[in-house]
């Protein structure tokens, strides 16, 4: 292990050895993972790719860590953390974010440019290339609507282009989860030209929406679960008398049974146990499926379905 160490030194400026995933979860949950990364620049990330490859390394992507479950007992291989790829630039009407840029950031830059189409995603804590991967929306608003390209790289390390068509964006969904070896490195927006009051105005309203609806006192990874056709999660699992329902210090908020919240000390088994509860319970009570829209990390498998 100390040899791998000492060379992912020497391609990266930052490599942390048995790094606990909770420092870098939302959820402030999760065990170490073998080495995590955080390289500043393309150049690092390809480097550190080939150097995985032919060490037959796994490599997890990680952005800010906000729709994230990490088992307790951590990840193998190298989790890659890409929030060192955060430069942001604007010509005219368009504006480039590198994937490790939050979007919180992305949208600031568009208010500032008196640019609008990007205030609904104002709130969300995570990543762009997060939000790319998973087509992140809120109040009506997607990634998708304003998605111009991505680069990324593929499975052979070398940088592709995708028009916004090619990424097949729908609800929660992008042609990367069929692709986990593809790797975003930046996406580019096209937005409209809009008062900057009041895209502050739109903004402001809906992070105070958020404050007043969601669990933001607790740690947690958004909602838990993506929308079933025809439905709300939230309301069928409160429908269900599941509201402040726990396991252990995993508990369905009671300020909006949409979220799952770690009280103190929940452990994954927690949530995970928590989240098979409830998904029983609803499809028992309404016969309706809930899928989970957060990511879990398993050490010595790919990602795994909850």
């Amino acid at each position: 292990m100390k040899t791998i160490t000492k060379k992912l030194e020497t391609l990266c400026s930052c490599v942390l050895e048995h790094e606990p995933l909770s420092r870098h979860t939302s959820f402030k949950i999760g065990g170490p993972c073998d080495w995590m990364v955080m390289p500043q620049s393309v150049e690092e990330v390809k480097q550190i790719l080939a150097f995985a490859k032919e060490e037959t390394l796994r490599v997890t992507l990680l952005g800010n860590g906000s729709n994230v479950l990490a088992a307790d007992e951590g990840i193998d291989g190298i989790v890659l953390k890409t929030t060192g790829l955060k430069e942001i630039s604007v010509k005219e009407n368009y504006i480039c974010a590198g994937a490790g840029a939050r979007l919180s950031a992305l949208c600031e830059t568009a208010k500032e440019n008196s640019l609008g189409g990007l205030a609904e995603l104002s709130g969300i804590p995570g990543t762009v290339g997060g939000g790319v991967y998973m087509n992140a929306g809120a109040y009506g608003g997607e990634i998708k609507d304003t998605l111009v390209e991505s680069l990324y790289l593929d499975e052979t390390n070398e940088i592709r282009k995708l028009t916004a068509e090619e990424h097949h964006l729908s609800y929660r969904y992008s042609i990367f989860h069929e692709h986990p070896d593809w790797m975003i490195l930046e996406s580019k927006f096209y937005l409209t030209p809009a008062n900057r009051d009041e895209i502050h105005a739109k903004t402001v309203e809906l992070l105070k929406k958020r404050n007043e609806k969601q669990p933001l006192e607790y740690p947690n990874a958004g909602s838990t679960f993506k929308r079933p056709e025809g439905y709300f999660a939230g309301k069928l699992i409160e429908d269900a008398g599941l509201r402040g329902f726990s396991v252990g210090d995993a508990q369905v908020s009671e300020k909006h049974c949409g979220f799952v919240i770690n009280r103190k000390n929940a452990t994954a088994e927690d949530v995970c146990n928590l989240i098979a509860a409830v998904r029983e319970r609803v499809q028992k009570e309404f016969g309706v499926t809930l899928e989970a829209e957060v990511r879990y990390f398993k050490r010595n498998c790919p990602e795994a379905k909850l």
